[in-house]
């Protein structure tokens, strides 16, 4: 059971006024618990906030630094500061936060995406699952077979997370195929478009999407160095049927 002076300590933290926050805040024998509770008013000063994080003791709880990094008025400095020793699911927490600065949320993301060589195939399918987009892209371009199977239906991968991947030069064949079959991206006009500039792309797979594409972006495809030789000259050959075929609409 609290004590009475957990309780009124509690109170005085929850109704203070600012004057009330900054004396407690202040106080030089603020402790890990009394911290804590200031932290979870998302009202909090970042004067304040800044009061706590210079208390080098405090720091030493896990708790505390989270909750700093995770505050809403903690200054961008501080939080960047301590990012680095949050746990990995608290990263990606963090990620998701609406409201986090985006420059916090980028480099939350940077740092799961570093960790992900290092982490057991569990953690890395439950982020394919439910991480943020640019995680999941990163974990696309991976290829695993078990993450594949959930990465593509993530609600936080975007086109351009996908566009990211296959436009790596060393894309795992299966990861193609998946993209390529998947009841969402393969509908995408610009990831068929990517789809036929990657090499790996299996042939039946870019014809059925030619017919698709403009003539303006066919003869993107035709300038040097994009498709082998040999399809390039396809390419020509098809922009100058359609080419001819459209005269034809318009002469009879």
């Amino acid at each position: 059971m609290p004590k009475s002076s957990d309780l009124d300590f509690s109170e005085r933290v929850r109704n203070g006024s600012p004057d009330a926050l900054r004396e407690i805040a202040q106080s030089p024998s603020l402790d890990e618990g009394q911290a804590a509770l200031l932290l979870a008013r998302k009202d909090l000063p970042g004067e304040l906030i800044e009061e706590i994080a210079q208390r080098k003791p405090l720091l030493k709880a896990y708790a505390i630094k989270k909750a700093l990094v995770l505050h809403p008025h903690t200054p961008r400095l501080v939080s960047l500061r301590l990012l680095r020793d949050l746990y990995l699911m608290d990263l990606v927490q963090l990620t998701l936060t609406p409201g986090a600065l985006a420059e916090l949320k980028r480099n939350a993301e940077e740092q799961v995406i570093a960790r992900l060589p290092q982490l057991p195939l569990g953690q890395k399918i439950t982020l394919a699952r439910r991480g943020p987009g640019r995680v999941a892209g990163a974990l696309l371009a991976e290829g695993h077979e078990q993450i594949l199977k959930v990465v593509l239906d993530n609600t936080n991968l975007s086109e351009a997370h996908v566009l990211k991947a296959l436009a790596r030069p060393k894309l795992i064949p299966r990861v193609i195929e998946a993209i390529s079959r998947h009841q969402k991206w393969s509908h995408s006009y610009n990831v068929r478009l990517a789809l036929v500039r990657q090499p790996a792309t299996t042939l039946s797979t870019v014809l059925s999407y030619l017919p698709e594409l403009t003539v303006s972006d066919l003869r993107e495809l035709t300038a040097p160095g994009i498709v082998p030789e040999n399809f390039r000259r396809y390419l020509q050959a098809e922009i100058q049927r359609r080419i001819k075929k459209n005269e034809k609409f318009h002469t009879e």
